[in-house]
């Protein structure tokens, strides 16, 4: 019995003394009801309308006021039917207004086989033009509305600040539908896809995936702030519409082109007289380079501009007037921006060792500087 109480006791102090430590040192957790953030699927902030890209519907994203540079840039874009003496249409495509003035600036290829020029704005306005020049080497060409006066037109924009992965405009007049716009992407710089003829020719493309087809052909690249920044002028295809590769000619080689159209009628051409070819990798490493940018001479001509300088076979030009000149196509394209007689630098490699050469008279190619 005696155990019995003994047991009870403890059992009641020890309860006891439960009760007090917890009503002493407990502190008592509050739960607050917390409001639970809405939940959002990633990039379905709205439901997309059937039978449509989501490129299609989700253009608020892009950078820039598209509206207001579609506006300037398709009052600047015409329509050139290209006719024979006869008024048959011998081919059509685009051009770009590049001043008050009148002068266009569109494809070589648009109006070779044209006698007669007929321009359309889209404003539905239609003129007559004529040809001022034209450059098959970089298929370039100039015509000058008659009579023009105070026309819409664009300005040319750096092509050389134009980086991958910029967006812009291409306009112009596919299959027949005035004044289109499309958006893109500038996917690559300096292409060449031997599409022109001849030796000297230039291919130092834009590449973009803006949406071009046929009618398309000098047309505007136009970036964001409504500067032309290259001509549309040929589509790699197997079905013969558009299946993502576009290019247009950069607007710093237009500009040389369309200046020498307008003031001597023909393209003054500068050479630097030498064979170039691309770095490779074995290349690269027998020579010490630091990479594979530049272009290998692989020779030099008599004579020409880059012997009277010191170059010699096996050197690697990697910039003109400081302009890096990582591939043939941008070697290419530098050199054609100066007339014969203009002064140029140029670094190069050689066994390992970087040179500079400074004024570098350039030749024509009929071998002198005039």
């Amino acid at each position: 019995m005696k155990n019995i109480l003994v047991n009870l006791l403890v059992a009641i102090v020890s309860t006891s003394l439960t009760f007090y430590l917890l009503r002493e040192h407990y502190t008592q957790v509050e739960y607050r009801e917390v409001a639970s953030p809405n939940v959002q699927l990633v990039k379905q902030e709205k439901e997309a309308p059937l039978n449509q890209k989501p490129r299609d519907w989700s253009m608020e994203d892009l950078p820039g006021d598209f509206v207001g540079v579609s506006k300037l840039a398709t009052s600047a874009v015409v329509n050139i039917t290209a006719l024979s003496t006869t008024g048959y249409q011998m081919s059509s495509g685009s051009g770009v207004i590049i001043d008050r003035k009148g002068f266009i600036v569109t494809n070589h290829h648009v109006v070779e086989d044209g006698s007669r020029f007929e321009i359309a704005l889209s404003d539905k306005r239609k003129f007559e033009g004529r040809l001022i020049g034209s450059d098959p080497t970089t298929d370039l060409a100039l015509i000058k509305i008659e009579d023009g006066k105070g026309l819409p037109h664009m300005s040319f924009g750096d092509s050389d600040k134009v980086d991958v992965g910029q967006w812009v405009l291409a306009v112009g007049n596919p299959l027949n539908l005035t004044s289109t716009v499309t958006a893109g992407i500038v996917s690559a710089k300096a292409r060449n896809i031997n599409i022109l003829r001849g030796a000297y020719s230039i291919e130092s493309f834009i590449q973009t995936d803006a949406v071009v087809n046929p009618g398309n052909s000098g047309g505007a690249l136009a970036n964001t702030r409504g500067e032309l920044v290259g001509i549309n002028t040929a589509i790699i295809s197997e079905s013969g519409g558009y299946e993502g590769y576009s290019f247009a000619i950069p607007s710093n080689l237009v500009k040389k082109v369309i200046a020498d159209l307008k003031d001597y009628g023909k393209v003054q051409r500068a050479v630097l007289g030498v064979v170039i070819g691309e770095v490779s990798q074995r290349m690269a490493k027998q020579n010490g380079l630091p990479d594979l940018n530049g272009v290998v001479i692989n020779n030099v001509n008599n004579g020409g501009s880059a012997a009277i300088a010191g170059i010699r076979t096996g050197d690697v030009i990697t910039s003109v007037n400081g302009v890096a000149t990582n591939s043939v196509p941008e070697l290419q394209e530098q050199v054609a921006r100066y007339r014969p007689g203009d002064r140029i630098s140029v670094e190069f490699y050689r066994k390992g060792k970087k040179y500079r050469k400074d004024n570098i008279i350039l030749n024509s190619l009929s071998g002198n500087n005039n």
